[in-house]
């Protein structure tokens, strides 16, 4: 039986969540990619708790209108370091979220880096 794209996006998900795990030390930052949005989160996987988010439906992304493309996922990137800064983590473990790293998700990698982001 065949799977569909999303399908197999869950099953390699689950085997990379397997081994990347986020603590009080370094959390996780999880990427969620939609058709026209992006959507990142610093989860503290001990407590189940989410330490900060950004998404390109944003309030203060909003008059970007990007949120689908690598413009988009830039801001989405610069976005969630100021966050997650201001929120006092300063490194994380990257979750691509079963995507390929690359385009999008590679993009809002580079700029929280680039906000001074340590992964």
């Amino acid at each position: 039986m065949q799977s569909n794209k999303n399908e197999s996006r869950q099953k390699r998900h689950g085997r990379i969540r397997n081994r990347v795990i986020g603590n009080p030390e370094r959390p996780r930052l999880n990427v969620y990619r939609s058709l026209n949005h992006i959507y990142a989160q610093i989860i503290d996987d001990s407590k189940g708790h989410t330490l900060a988010s950004a998404s390109s439906l944003d309030g203060a992304l909003k008059e970007n209108k990007n949120g689908g493309n690598v413009e988009g996922a830039k801001s989405v990137g610069q976005l969630i370091a100021e966050r997650a800064k201001a929120a006092g983590v300063e490194k994380v473990v990257f979750d691509r979220g079963g995507y390929l790293y690359h385009g999008r998700v590679q993009a809002l990698a580079d700029a929280a880096r680039e906000g001074g982001l340590d992964f």
